[in-house]
This record gives C-alpha cells, structure tokens and sequence, in this order.
C-alpha cells in the first residue's frame, strides 16, 4: 500500500481534505447566519396599525402595543382577533427570513420549521 493512503478511499486523498474544510467552512457561516437571525427584530400591525407586535428571530414576543381607542370593552373578540393577526404575522415575517437567510445552506431541502 502506496504511504498515507488509505484502503477504499478515493486517490487524491486532497479533494476529501478540501470538502472537509469546505464543510467546515459552510458550517460557521450557518452559525453566524442563525445568531444574527436570532438578534432581529420583526413587527407587523394589524387593524390599520391599532395592534402591533414585535418578536424576536427566536420567535418570541417581544413588545405588543394596542391603541386606546380599539379597547372596547363590548368587543374584546374584536381585540383578541387583531392581536392574534399581529402577532401572527410578525412570526411568519421571521420564519421568511430565516429560510430566506438559510435557504443558500440547504438549498434543495425542505427545512421549514427548523431555524
């Protein structure tokens, strides 16, 4: 057996060296790419602006600001409707943009759902 080879592995033992440090590579830039994710804001309003909601790329609720005048206390389904548009959307604007952002990593792959 020729020095440093290795039996079933392919001649040119370098390009396996060059897809390890490729993978390497991809994978710290996967981590930067999830952290700055995870530092983002997103926010949405519903009812013309009188509910918005901020979360957070961890998908969180950061902040939820309801204006005075859609407090009726005769409608609260009114207001329980706006809050849950807000903050759903609000989510679906950070899952967006997390696939967007990682999308260039798994790119061929459904990944919804796990950034």
């Amino acid at each position: 057996m020729a020095k440093g080879k290795f039996p079933g592995m392919p001649m040119g033992g370098g390009s396996m060296n060059n897809m390890m440090k490729q993978i390497q590579k991809m994978q710290k830039e996967m981590e930067e790419t999830q952290s700055q994710l995870e530092t983002q804001s997103y926010e949405a309003s519903a009812g013309g602006g009188a509910v918005k909601a901020v979360v957070s790329g961890e998908k969180r609720l950061t902040e939820i600001q309801i204006a005075p005048e859609v407090v009726d206390p005769d409608d609260i389904e009114m207001l329980n409707d706006l809050i849950v548009a807000a903050v759903n959307e609000a989510l679906a604007a950070a899952e967006s943009d997390a696939v967007s952002k990682m999308s260039r990593f798994t790119s061929g792959l459904d990944m919804k759902g796990l950034f």
